[in-house]
């Protein structure tokens, strides 16, 4: 009874196991084994052991492509910050009913696509277009301010793409925290701001954590934000995978950066677990 019992549950986490190695572990596997072979003279990559793709990162020009993601990804992840986590915050102290209205707002862009969002910021921030005009017939500016193809464009697009993953997180441990906790540090003598930094914050630590997490790292890569909004003057290390691999066909170095980023998101992940001692995630179960 009992080996059939076994039996059982191997059949049923067989399509389970099954899948993780040919659609999850299987491709990452090839991707690292890629980033260290040499590229081929025309296409495709020649089976020779090399680290010249690693040693390439290290040029200026690549370098400069990573700072400059860095830098996006740092404002774009505090504009998140800021207005994600008091959003997740009170929304966590709303009556349920408003907090199943609330919920909705925050899945309906998931609803759509992603590109036909951001085409419709382009409307908005094109020369004469919607922006311009309220602006203009406000009377605060007097011309289009051009900000289509900006860099802050670009901002604008990743906070929007992005705030609901803050959002989600924040809520996901500003819910299960003891509001008694900030009741009775108020009791105690502490002010609002005292209790906020000594109570709050440190119950929604994991909340915040895991939302930087989910934005941080995904602002590197989305580079269809950048060529949507920033045209060519934002590039990311998201377009540089992309132009080696379709235009300069350059597969190992492609492969090579993606690992750089997979191994920066796994370091991510691995600080995060520590600090918060916590297994997953916080708004992603």
């Amino acid at each position: 009874m009992k080996q059939r019992r076994q039996t059982g549950i191997w059949l049923m986490l067989a399509p389970l196991y099954i899948f993780t190695i040919l659609f999850v572990a299987g491709p990452l596997i090839y991707m690292v084994v890629l980033s260290f072979l040499q590229r081929g003279e025309v296409w495709g990559v020649v089976n020779s052991f090399t680290l010249d793709n690693y040693k390439n990162i290290l040029t200026p020009i690549y370098l400069q492509t990573f700072a400059e993601s860095f830098k996006l990804a740092i404002t774009s992840t505090v504009f998140i910050t800021l207005l994600g986590y008091p959003f997740g915050y009170f929304m966590a102290k709303l009556p349920p009913v408003w907090k199943k209205r609330m919920m909705l707002l925050i899945m309906i862009p998931f609803w759509t696509n992603s590109l036909i969002r951001l085409y419709g910021w382009m409307i908005i921030f094109r020369a004469n277009g919607t922006l311009d005009q309220i602006l203009m017939g406000l009377g605060l500016t007097s011309s289009p301010l051009k900000l289509l193809y900006t860099y802050p464009a670009v901002v604008v697009g990743m906070v929007y793409a992005l705030l609901q993953f803050m959002i989600l997180a924040v809520y996901s441990s500003a819910e299960k925290m003891g509001w008694s906790l900030v009741e009775a540090a108020g009791d105690l003598g502490a002010s609002p701001f005292r209790a906020f930094c000594t109570v709050t914050l440190k119950l929604t630590l994991p909340g915040l954590l895991s939302g930087i997490i989910l934005t941080f790292i995904p602002s590197m890569g989305l580079f269809f934000i950048a060529d949507i909004l920033g045209g060519n003057k934002v590039v990311l290390v998201g377009s540089l995978i992309q132009d080696q691999l379709m235009k300069a066909h350059n597969q190992p170095f492609a492969a090579a950066l993606s690992v750089v980023l997979m191994a920066l998101t796994t370091l991510m992940i691995t600080l995060y677990k520590r600090v918060t001692h916590s297994s997953e995630l916080e708004g992603l179960l």
